[in-house]
């Protein structure tokens, strides 16, 4: 499936980006995958994995992948200020309203428990996307030797994520390519000797 047209587009990152305001992985992969089915679980953890390489943010990286992908450079255009846009102004808006209240214990103990629901949000969303690597080249054990890697390296020796990006991110790469190539070599043997 696909948007049905530029304003579709628009308006469904318009929509995304209101509901996921702070935290927008767990909102993107279930309106994209499992109500919009622009996508399916195995081509967005594609497509997330590389906005996310990418610099700047995550989803907005995804939605300018997804408007040019459907409607080229002006699809790109349209999910990217339906990305911006509403959120923009919200900010304005909570902004100017924050400022008056910003030193009351009760709204900085709210922004702590925010960060936590985020937390938990980033964490079950995840959770969820375990099963789109069963059909990854690599297999599912090499993923969750590659995750711990990445965990090690971010979280225990707090190595910049630049390092590990180029360091595990491009053996994972390599890895892959490899294991595609063999895969592809293997069916092209098959093919010639019936």
């Amino acid at each position: 499936m696909r948007p049905t047209s530029k304003s579709d587009l628009f308006c469904s990152f318009s929509w995304l980006a209101l509901q996921g305001f702070g935290g927008v992985l767990a909102v993107v992969q279930r309106e994209l995958v499992e109500k919009k089915q622009w996508l399916t679980r195995e081509e967005f953890v594609e497509d997330w994995a590389v906005a996310q390489i990418l610099p700047g943010p995550n989803v907005v990286n995804l939605s300018l992948m997804l408007g040019d992908r459907y409607y080229g450079f002006p699809g790109a255009l349209l999910a990217l200020a339906g990305m911006l846009l509403f959120p923009l102004l919200l900010v304005l808006a909570l902004a100017a309203a924050f400022s008056g209240v910003a030193d009351l214990p009760q709204v900085q103990g709210a922004l702590r428990g925010m960060g936590a629901v985020a937390a938990g949000l980033i964490t079950a969303t995840g959770l969820q996307l375990i099963t789109a690597l069963r059909s990854n080249p690599m297999g599912l054990d090499v993923c969750w030797v590659l995750a711990a890697l990445t965990f090690v390296a971010i979280a225990i020796l707090r190595l910049p994520l630049a390092w590990v990006l180029l360091g595990v991110g491009g053996a994972a790469c390599v890895y892959a390519y490899r294991t595609l190539q063999a895969k592809a070599e293997r069916k092209a043997q098959q093919e010639n000797n019936p």
